[in-house]
């Protein structure tokens, strides 16, 4: 899994060093339901997991400026988590992340590809559904007392990268 650049931020596989900079933007992005270190320490552990970072080149060296999460079991894939910090939204981060989620379940001989979303987070339900989701049920107060999700399939993945990994020399 090689890193994916766009632009100034390159999309590569989390390491434990990144761990205190997710949970920092994690804190501010979720301050109700965050994961804590100790999950994604146990999260990267597993051999069924893979997480990525988006990091963006600056000044005073790269910023992690978004993170995602896949889990893959067999013919069956789940999105752990994804997140994009709000100085980064609407630059095609979330997607790029979306995308490289998907190739690596369909790599991985995933079929399809399931997700929960915040039933009032209409940036994130309008991406996975221009990307081919489809809303299959609703979790009653999933992330809080009111608060439901949706959970959402992609089924069959695409049989093409949807954003392929550049070579040696690009990267």
């Amino acid at each position: 899994m090689g890193p994916v650049r766009i632009g100034q931020v390159r999309i590569r596989p989390m390491r434990w060093w990144d761990i205190d900079a997710v949970c920092a933007l994690e804190a501010v992005l979720f301050p109700v339901d965050r994961w804590s270190a100790e999950q994604f320490w146990s999260e990267l552990a597993q051999p069924t997991r893979w997480f990525l970072v988006a990091e963006r080149s600056g000044d005073a060296g790269p910023r992690i400026i978004g993170y995602a999460g896949l889990f893959v079991l067999g013919a069956d894939a789940d999105v752990q988590t994804i997140a994009v910090a709000a100085d980064a939204q609407g630059g095609g981060i979330g997607r790029t992340l979306m995308h490289r989620l998907i190739d690596l379940a369909r790599e991985r001989g995933a079929v399809q590809l399931m997700l929960e979303v915040r039933s009032d987070n209409e940036g994130a339900i309008g991406l996975y559904e221009r990307l081919g989701f489809e809303r299959i049920s609703t979790r009653r107060d999933y992330y809080a007392p009111g608060v439901d999700a949706y959970v959402m399939r992609l089924r069959p993945l695409p049989t093409e990268a949807l954003h392929p990994v550049p070579s040696d020399n690009d990267a």
